[in-house]
């Protein structure tokens, strides 16, 4: 299989049916959903070996922005559906927890990918879809800050998504929240005052006001159950998000000159994952080091950097999202393959060991 429209069609749809099924039916649906989207797709990824060129750059996609486009639209069916299976009494607390897992890594792995592929679009519509994604699942303010904030201040200290060497998830986690909300709010701020809008046309009303209506229809479709089952499936989602940032770029810094200039951006600022399942199903999301030399490249022309250009890690990016989750051992993988890029020579003489 080449990377095709079709190979990412099939691996961002293929998931789809499993959950409806889960959500109507239950039972073993439940478990394949929750398998795909993990045992799966880590096997896949390990057998890329067996896949004819699975680390070909770009091939032609002509309906990439439809497939977008009709994910979006999946998403928000899916979320609804999600919030109403959840808070009904039909589960027992197993497959609930199972359902739970199953959409919320969808949200998290897809729909994040997705939504922020989006924001990226030139075109009102898309920029407009992945905006709403980001809402339904509360985290509007990512539409601000991850283009006005983290391309522009990736790698240094003044990203609040750009994770410190020896830094954990969960002390990240909660600096990234806060520090790219009040990023967004204040450069936005900025943009209003200089552009004379008023303040109703400021993009944090759309984000804060938008979240309470998605909240208003989770409790429309499933009362005080469909809102905390919002809550906790968007939390879940979020926690993917910033686990995804928190791996791309952990310990990578831009060095400054004698004038305290930062130096541009370059491939090896970014974490980069050549796993080819994961890659399609998050359309190419892991190819990060390219999304940050050209932000308004779509995803099938996303390429993958040498491994002499930039730091590749071990697993596929949702692999190494759990392994951050446990700290120790995530420093004793990680640390000793950061080392070799605190030094650009020394990146290019151990590239590949």
């Amino acid at each position: 299989m080449s990377r095709s429209g079709n190979a990412f069609t099939t691996a961002t749809t293929a998931p789809l049916p499993l959950l409806v099924a889960a959500a109507v039916w239950g039972g073993g649906y439940v478990w394949l959903a929750l398998g795909y989207l993990t045992l799966f797709t880590f096997v896949m990824d390990q057998l890329g070996h067996l896949v004819a060129d699975p680390q070909s750059p770009k091939s032609e996609f002509p309906a990439a922005d439809q497939l977008s486009a009709a994910l979006a639209l999946a998403h928000f069916g899916l979320l609804g559906l999600a919030v109403y299976a959840l808070s009904s009494d039909a589960f027992d607390p197993a497959h609930r927890a199972g359902l739970f897992l199953a959409f919320g890594l969808f949200f998290g792995q897809v729909s994040n990918s997705n939504a922020h592929e989006l924001i990226h679009r030139s075109k009102k519509h898309l920029y407009l879809l992945g905006k709403l994604m980001f809402i339904s699942l509360l985290f509007g303010h990512h539409t601000s800050a991850h283009p006005r904030i983290h391309h522009r201040f990736v790698a240094t200290d003044k990203d609040p998504n750009s994770a410190r060497r020896g830094e954990s998830f969960y002390h990240f986690a909660p600096r990234a929240w806060a520090g790219s909300f009040r990023a967004g709010l204040r450069e936005e701020t900025k943009v209003m005052a200089a552009t004379g809008r008023p303040l109703l046309r400021h993009p944090y009303v759309d984000y804060i006001g938008g979240a309470a209506l998605f909240l208003l229809a989770a409790y429309l479709i499933g009362g005080p159950g469909g809102v905390l089952a919002l809550i906790l499936l968007a939390g879940y989602a979020q926690m993917q998000l910033l686990l995804s940032d928190y791996v791309q770029h952990y310990g990578l810094t831009r060095q400054r000159d004698a004038r305290g200039r930062v130096e541009p951006v370059s491939p090896r600022h970014s974490w980069n994952a050549p796993h080819w399942f994961t890659s399609l199903m998050m359309l190419n999301s892991p190819r990060h080091s390219d999304h940050h030399a050209h932000p308004g490249k779509r995803y099938p022309e996303l390429d993958l950097p040498a491994q002499s250009e930039a730091p590749m890690l071990p697993y596929g990016l949702p692999a190494m999202a759990t392994l951050a989750l446990f700290p120790r051992l995530w420093r004793r993988v990680m640390d000793k393959r950061l080392s070799r890029w605190s030094n650009p020579e020394e990146a290019t003489a151990t590239a590949g060991q």
